[in-house]
C-alpha cells in the first residue's frame, strides 16, 4: 500500500481485512504471501565470472595487442622458430593483459557488495499477532496486514502503519534512511502533507530503522522490495557506475591511437610492396610476411603496453598518501577524478558537524534584586568527550562552575533525570553514547560543571583514566541521590520527572520543553545566592524571550530544568505533582559544526569548487549551521540559494536550471532527491563528489563521480562509495582533492613521457622501413624498452612534488585533453628526435664504427639485394647484433634523459633539478643497471638479441642521447612565453584526442 500514511487506521485495516485484536488468520497469511511475496530483498543475479573476464578485454588497444601477439607467434612458427624465442613476445603481452584483467575483475566484484550489505539492515525476527495469539516468527515470513508489536531496541521488520500506542511516546532512529540528526516521534494521525517525504510520514515505521523509546503496534503495509529500503536497492540497481574523466580520456586516446597505428601499419606494408620480391626474402609471399612482421613490430612499438600498469601504480601510490590524510580510497580511478571536482554535495550531520549533540548555551536567573535579571553562559567542547570549559557572558572562564547554585542544580538534574549512558571505547579511542543524543549532551554538561567542595576541581578530574572520567560526576550524583519513582516523558506533557531521596529529603527533578516547564513554575532559583523567589510575570516574559532567542536566532534545541521539594516518605509520582515547580535554568544544545570546516570551505571556494549542503533536517536548522560555519558570509540571506526538496521539484525547468547554479543548501531530502541532485548537476557538466553515511545515501554515492562515505557510516554507504573518510571530516575531503590534483598532474606527466617515447619508436621503425634498411629493433627489444625502461621512470614521475598553488587554480574541465595541441607538437618533436637518434646509432655502426664494416650508405639501404650481386663484404654482416644493440641502447638512454625533462611540464631543469625527485634518479640508475645486465650476461643477451658494447660505442650512445635535454629546454622556454601560446593556435587541433561532444554534434 503506497499511501498508507494518508489513510486512517480503520481504512488501512479494512484494506487488508485484518482485525487488530486477532491479527490475520492462517488462510489470509497464505493468500497475502501469494499476492505480495516474501519479506526479503530479492538477491540480484550476479554477473558470471566469465562475463566479467571477457569485459576486461573489450578495449580496442587490448584487441590490437592480442592480434599482435597471435600474429607474432604465427610468424615465428612460419619462420621455423621454436622454443622460448617463439613464445617470448606473445607470452609477455598476454601476461600484461591478464594482470590488468585481474585488477578489473576484483574492482567490479567489490561494486556488487553494496547490494549484499543492504540485507544486514533487515530485521531477523518479529513479534506478530496471528489467530488471536502473539508469536515470534522470522521477519521474512511477514505479510502485509500482519499486526506487529515493536519496543525499545527493536529493528523494524517491514514498512508499517502505526495502529496503537502502548506507551506515552514512540521514538525511532531513522538516520540511516533520512539522515536526521535526532530520533523522530511517531504518532497515529494521518498525514495530510502533499508530496510527503519520509520525514513527513510520522505514522509510518520504516523497515531497518530502530525503536529508541516506547512500545507500539503497527500493521505491515509493505514488504521486501515494496519498502523504503527496497526502493533504495532498486535505485542502486538502476545506477550505472560513472567513468572517471581520466578513464574516458584514456579510452578516447586508445581509440585514436588504434586508428593511427592501423593506418601506419597498413602504410608501411603498402610502401614496401615493391620489395616483396627482393631475392633476400625468397619469394613474394615470404616478402609480404617479412613486411607484415615489421608492421606488427610497429604496432607493438606504438602501443604503450606499460601505461595501464603505470597508471595503476601511480594511483595506488596516491591512495597511500591519501590514507595518511584519513581518506581511504576504494576505487583507484576516483583518486584522479577528485582533481577535477567542481561541486561537493556534502551531508550535514556528521560531516560538517560532529554528529554529537552538545550543550552550547545556558540561561539562568542571576538575581531579581539587581539587573540584569538573567545571565548566559557559553559552554565549549563539541564532542561527547567530557572536555570543555564554561564562560560567562563577558567571555571570562569560570574557574569553579559548581560553586554557582544554578549551575550546580542544573548538573544534579541533568545527571538524575536521564536514562542515557556515556562510556569510553578503548578500541575506537573515543567516547560513545547509548540512548538519546540530547540526554547524553546533558551527561557531558554534568562532567564539564564538575563537583562542588574541592579546591582542586576541575584539574583533579583530569588525573582519572578516560574510562573513569566518562561519567565520574554523573555517578557521584547518582550515588548521592536514590531514585524512587519516574514519570516518563509523554507527548501531551512534553516533560519527564524523577523523584529522588537524599538525607531525609525528597526532591523531584524535572526536564522538558521550555514552554511546558516554565508554565508549571511558580518560583525561580537565583544564581547569585541560591535563594528561591516567586516567579513574576516580568521574569516569566524574560525567560520566554531568552527561549525564543535560543530556538529562533541560534536554532538551538532547548530544554528547561526545574525541581520541587516533595513530602517526606513519598514513594510514587503522579501528573498532578508536576506543578508549583522551581525553575533552575534553560540549556540550549546543537550538533556543532567542526572547527576546521570553515577553513576547508574557504579552500574549496579559492579552488573554484562549489559546496552544496544536503540534509534531511529542516531548512531553518540547516541555514543556521551554514551561518555558524562562516563560509557563506558572502550571502546576505539564503533566498534563491536554499531550497527544500519539495520547493525544488515544484520549480519550472528553466528556473530549476538557474537554481542549480546558485544552490548552496538542499534540505528535507530523501534518497531519491539526493540522486536526482547528482544527476541534474552532472547534466550541467559538473563533476560531482557526494558525501554520505546512511543507507539512504547509497544510490547517490554510487551515481556521483566520486562517492565519499563516512568511516562511522553504514556498511552499505561504504560499499557504494569510492572513498571512505576515516575521521568523517569535511576538511579531509579538501585535502584529498588537493592530493587528487597533484596525482593528476603527475599522471599527465608520465603519460606524456610514454607517448613521446612511443612516438620515437614508431618513427624509428617507420623511417627504417621506408629507407629500406634492415630491422633496427626486433619486437622483443621494443617490448623490453616499453615495459622496463619506460615503466620504472614513468612510475617514479608519479613522485613529483605537487605545485605550491595546487588549490588556487580552478578545477580542470572533465573534457580537457591529457595532451593539448602545443604539447602534442612538443612531444612530436621530442619523439621524432628519439626516433632519428635511434636510427642514427644503427647507421653509425654500419658506416662509421671502427668495429663495423664501414659500408657506404647506399649498400646499407640496398641490403636486400646483397645475395644477388658481388660485394666486398659477406651478407651475414646484416645479421650482426651490434647495430641493433647500439640502437636499443640509444633508445634506452635517450628516454632516461627524456624522463628528466618530465620533472615539470614547463619549468627548466635549472629551476627544478633532478634531485628534487630522488625516486626518479633511483629508477634511472636501476633501469640502466638492468639494461647493462642484459647486455653483458650471456643467457639474457641471447634472449634479447643483443651483445656487449665497447667504450667507443657507449660514447656515441651518449652523444646521440643528450641533445634531447637541450631540445626540450628550448621548447619549455617557448611554452613559458607568449610564442608557445601562439604555437598552440598555429599548430592545428586544440588537442590530440577526439572530443566526444564534438562527434555527437
Amino acid at each position: 500500500m503506497e499511501n498508507a500514511y494518508a489513510k486512517s487506521i480503520a481504512e488501512v485495516l479494512e484494506a487488508f481485512g485484518v482485525d487488530p485484536a486477532k491479527g490475520l488468520t492462517d488462510a489470509q497469511v497464505a493468500e497475502h504471501a501469494q499476492i505480495y511475496g516474501r519479506n526479503v530483498l530479492p538477491q540480484e543475479e550476479s554477473t558470471p565470472l566469465w562475463k566479467l573476464i571477457l569485459k576486461q578485454f573489450d578495449d580496442l588497444l587490448v584487441k590490437i595487442l592480442i592480434v599482435a601477439a597471435i600474429v607474432s607467434f604465427l610468424l615465428a612458427l612460419v619462420n621455423g622458430e621454436t622454443g622460448l624465442t617463439a613464445f617470448l613476445e606473445p607470452s609477455v603481452i598476454f601476461m600484461i593483459l591478464v594482470a590488468n584483467a585481474t585488477v578489473g575483475v576484483i574492482t567490479e566484484t567489490n561494486a556488487e557488495k553494496a547490494l549484499e550489505e543492504l540485507r544486514a539492515y533487515q530485521a531477523d525476527v518479529a513479534t506478530v499477532l496471528r489467530n488471536g495469539c502473539f508469536s515470534i516468527i522470522p521477519a521474512s515470513e511477514l505479510v502485509p496486514g500482519d499486526i506487529v508489536e515493536v519496543g525499545v531496541g527493536c529493528k523494524v521488520p517491514a514498512d508499517m502503519r502505526m495502529v496503537e500506542m502502548l506507551s506515552n511516546q514512540l521514538r525511532v532512529d531513522q538516520a540511516i534512511l533520512t539522515g536526521e540528526s535526532c530520533s523522530v516521534a511517531k504518532d497515529l494521525e494521518s498525514t495530510l502533507a502533499t508530496n510527503a517525504v519520509y520525514q513527513d510520514k510520522t505514522n509510518i515505521l520504516f523497515s531497518g530503522t530502530v525503536v529508541v523509546a516506547g512500545r507500539a503496534r503497527a500493521v505491515v503495509v509493505g514488504v521486501g522490495s515494496n519498502t523504503a529500503m527496497g526502493s533504495i536497492r532498486d535505485a542502486m540497481l538502476r545506477t550505472e557506475d560513472e567513468m572517471t574523466p581520466l578513464k574516458k580520456k584514456l579510452d578516447e586516446f586508445g581509440t585514436f591511437l588504434a586508428k593511427v597505428i592501423a593506418g601506419i601499419c597498413v602504410l608501411v606494408w603498402v610502401v614496401n610492396i615493391g620489395h616483396f620480391q627482393d631475392p633476400s626474402h625468397g619469394g613474394f609471399l615470404r616478402g609480404a610476411i617479412h613486411y607484415f612482421k615489421i608492421a606488427v613490430a610497429l604496432a607493438v612499438a606504438a602501443i604503450p603496453e606499460g601505461l595501464p600498469a603505470v597508471v595503476t601504480t601511480c594511483l595506488a601510490l596516491g591512495t597511500k598518501r591519501m590514507a595518511r590524510l584519513n581518506a581511504i580510497v576504494r576505487s583507484l580511478p576516483s583518486v584522479e577524478a577528485l582533481g577535477c571536482t567542481t561541486v561537493i554535495c556534502s551531508d550535514k550531520t556528521g560531516t560538517l558537524t560532529t554528529n554529537m549533540m552538545s550543550v552550547s548555551k545556558i540561561c539562568v536567573v542571576q538575581s531579581v534584586h539587581r539587573g540584569p535579571i538573567t545571565n548566559e553562559y557559553i559552554v565549549s567542547g563539541t564532542t561527547f568527550a567530557p572536555e570543555g570549559l564554561i564562560f560567562d557572558a563577558a567571555g571570562v572562564q569560570l574557574e569553579f562552575p559548581a560553586q554557582f547554585p544554578c549551575l550546580l542544580h542544573i548538573a544534579m538534574c541533568s545527571a538524575l533525570c536521564n536514562d542515557s549512558i556515556l562510556q569510553y571505547n578503548p578500541d575506537k579511542r573515543n567516547y560513545e553514547k547509548i540512548g538519546e543524543s540530547t540526554e547524553v549532551a546533558l551527561r557531558v554538561l554534568v562532567e564539564k560543571v564538575g563537583l562542588p567542595g574541592f579546591d582542586s576541581m576541575p584539574s583533579a578530574l583530569n588525573m582519572l583514566s578516560k574510562h573513569e572520567r566518562a561519567s565520574y560526576c554523573n555517578r557521584y550524583w547518582e550515588h548521592q541521590f536514590k531514585k524512587i519513582s519516574v514519570l516518563e516523558f509523554s507527548r501531551d506533557r512534553k516533560m519527564m520527572s524523577v523523584l529522588c531521596s537524599r538525607k531525609q529529603q525528597e526532591i523531584m527533578f524535572s526536564k522538558g520543553a521550555p514552554e511546558s516547564i516554565i508554565s508549571r513554575c511558580t518560583h525561580i532559583l537565583c544564581n547569585d545566592d541560591g535563594s528561591s523567589v516567586p516567579l513574576t510575570a516580568d521574569i516569566r516574559n524574560e525567560l520566554v524571550a531568552r527561549f525564543q532567542s535560543f530556538a529562533g536566532k541560534d536554532t538551538l534545541r532547548c530544554l528547561a530544568l526545574a525541581l520541587k521539594r516533595m513530602p517526606l516518605g513519598l514513594q510514587t509520582l503522579c501528573h498532578e505533582d508536576e506543578a508549583n515547580l522551581t525553575f533552575i535554568g534553560l540549556v540550549g544544545m546543537l550538533d556543532p559544526p567542526r572547527e576546521e570546516v570553515r577553513n576547508a570551505m574557504l579552500s574549496c571556494m579559492s579552488a573554484g569548487i562549489r559546496v552544496i549542503v544536503v540534509t534531511g533536517d529542516n531548512k531553518s536548522t540547516a541555514e543556521s549551521l551554514c551561518r555558524q560555519i562562516g563560509a557563506f558570509k558572502h550571502l546576505d540571506d539564503f533566498t534563491g540559494c536554499s531550497y527544500t526538496a519539495c520547493e525544488f521539484e515544484e520549480l519550472p525547468p528553466m528556473q530549476r536550471t538557474l537554481a542549480l547554479q546558485r544552490m548552496v543548501l538542499f534540505t528535507r531530502v530523501e534518497p531519491s532527491h539526493k540522486k536526482m541532485l547528482v544527476e541534474a548537476l552532472q547534466n550541467q557538466r559538473e563533476v560531482v563528489a557526494m558525501t554520505g553515511d546512511g543507507v539512504n545515501d547509497a544510490p547517490a554515492l554510487k551515481k556521483a563521480d566520486i562517492g565519499i562515505a563516512m568511516g562511522s557510516g553504514t556498511a552499505v554507504a561504504k560499499s557504494a562509495a569510492d572513498m571512505v573518510l576515516a575521521d568523517d571530516n569535511f576538511a579531509s575531503i579538501v585535502a584529498a582533492v588537493a592530493e587528487g590534483r597533484a596525482i593528476y598532474n603527475n599522471t599527465k606527466q608520465f603519460i606524456r613521457y610514454m607517448i613521446s617515447s612511443n612516438i620515437g619508436e614508431v618513427v624509428c621503425i617507420f623511417v627504417a622501413a621506408v629507407l629500406g634498411m634492415p630491422d633496427t629493433l626486433v619486437p622483443v627489444q621494443l617490448l623490453w624498452v616499453n615495459l622496463v625502461t619506460d615503466g620504472l621512470p614513468a612510475t617514479a614521475i608519479g613522485f613529483n612534488k605537487p605545485d605550491t598553488n595546487v588549490m588556487m587554480a580552478k578545477p580542470r574541465k572533465a573534457s580537457e585533453a591529457v595532451v593539448s595541441g602545443w604539447l602534442f607538437f612538443r612531444y612530436l618533436v621530442i619523439g621524432a628526435y628519439v626516433g632519428f637518434a635511434t636510427i642514427a646509432g644503427f647507421i653509425w655502426w654500419f658506416v662509421y664504427s671502427d668495429n663495423g664494416p664501414k659500408l657506404p650508405y647506399s649498400e646499407l639501404v640496398n641490403f636486400d639485394s646483397c645475395s644477388t650481386r658481388p660485394t666486398t663484404y659477406p651478407c651475414s654482416i646484416f645479421d650482426d647484433r651490434h647495430p641493433s644493440t647500439v640502437s636499443m641502447t640509444v633508445l634506452v638512454v635517450v628516454e632516461m634523459f627524456n624522463a628528466l625533462n618530465n620533472l615539470s611540464e614547463n619549468q627548466s631543469l635549472l629551476v627544478i633539478p633532478p634531485w628534487s625527485n630522488l625516486w626518479l634518479v633511483g629508477s634511472i640508475v636501476l633501469t640502466m643497471l638492468v639494461h647493462i645486465l642484459i647486455l653483458y650476461v650471456e643467457p639474457l643477451s641471447a634472449l634479447f638479441s643483443v651483445t656487449p658494447l665497447s667504450w667507443a660505442e657507449w660514447t656515441i650512445v651518449l652523444y646521440l642521447s643528450f641533445p634531447v635535454i637541450i631540445i626540450d629546454e628550448v621548447l619549455k622556454f617557448f611554452s613559458r612565453n607568449y610564442r608557445g601560446r601562439r604555437f598552440n593556435f598555429r599548430f592545428g587541433r586544440p588537442d590530440m584526442l577526439p572530443k566526444r561532444e564534438n562527434r555527437d554534434q
